[in-house]
């Protein structure tokens, strides 16, 4: 029996050594992809990294959809919120991308960070969700966090800050799409795949009004970045098996430290105290939020007091 038992816990300690891997991973993955974006950001126009990695990434979409077990295609049961996704992610990848250009790379972190804060506060007028007192708790949290940003006061927020905040807004619209849609249609590659192929479009109906000659080098780094996104999205998926939402979603705050690293290594940016503070502030507030969604409600505590005290008995 105890043999039994070891194996189990072996088992479960190894999935969730996993789960952590994965997500550590991921954040990797997409700060690495956020970084090249910030390089292309001082020489290039967002149109000339996006045309490309979006159209390539659509692609492995379809190739992941022909190679699976039971392709499904690319039909979507929500097509007008898939639009406005399309157009959210389109929109808010051009401000998140003059976002890097104009901010320190670790400051637009307290930015991403705030989208889940919001989405979660949005999710009851327009998902029809409960929303708890503790959301709005969170939210006010994680703004102060971004107000570490300015401690001179809101005179000395620049247009970098406006970018970085128009991006928050247009991610948050992304992603209150995408879970309407998830909670309907559980083809996932179509979510993947018709942002990408709007954004593929879009940019390069722009290509030819700013395009300028780009390294071969430069075009190397546009096919990684979207081999890096692609990768990012299935790694995440496969730690989401792994571990409850409530366990990866704070370990995604791991991104804060790799942009730190990467902003001081690759492009020379020390982050003050106050971008620590505000980074800890906003990541409290995550974790607050999860820990609350994951804590079971009072009348389930009380229900599991009183279980337990008749089996006592």
């Amino acid at each position: 029996m105890s043999g039994v038992r070891t194996a189990g816990t072996t088992a479960l300690l190894g999935t969730v050594l996993t789960g952590v891997g994965l997500t550590s991973l991921y954040t990797l993955l997409i700060s690495s992809a956020d970084a090249i974006t910030k390089m292309f950001a001082a020489s290039y126009a967002a149109p000339q990294l996006f045309a490309l990695s979006g159209g390539i990434v659509a692609l492995l979409a379809l190739v992941a959809n022909r190679t699976g077990r039971a392709p499904r295609g690319m039909a979507t049961g929500c097509p007008k919120v898939m639009a406005l996704r399309s157009v959210a992610t389109v929109l808010g990848s051009i401000a998140f991308f003059y976002a890097f250009r104009l901010l320190p790379f670790a400051e637009v972190f307290l930015f991403i960070a705030i989208i889940p804060l919001i989405t979660a506060l949005l999710s009851g007028p327009v998902l029809g969700e409960a929303v708890r007192p503790q959301a709005w708790g969170a939210l006010m949290l994680g703004l102060v966090g971004l107000l570490c940003l300015v401690p001179g006061g809101i005179y000395t927020l620049g247009l970098g800050h406006a970018v970085a905040l128009a991006a928050v807004l247009l991610g948050t619209v992304s992603m209150m799409a995408s879970r309407y849609i998830g909670t309907r249609d559980d083809n996932l590659l179509a979510q993947v795949f018709y942002p990408n192929l709007s954004l593929a479009v879009v940019m390069a109906c722009a290509l030819p009004f700013v395009w300028t000659p780009m390294a071969l080098g430069d075009l190397g780094w546009a096919c990684v970045y979207a081999g890096v996104l692609f990768g990012a999205r299935w790694v995440i998926v496969a730690a989401f098996r792994a571990l409850p939402a409530y366990v990866v979603t704070p370990l995604m705050n791991l991104q804060f430290l790799w942009m730190v690293i990467i902003g001081a290594v690759v492009f020379g940016e020390l982050p003050g105290a106050v971008v620590y503070l505000g980074a800890a502030l906003v990541i409290a507030a995550g974790a607050w939020l999860i820990y609350d969604q994951a804590a079971p409600g009072p009348a389930i505590r009380r229900a599991t007091r009183k279980a337990s005290a008749v089996a006592a008995e």
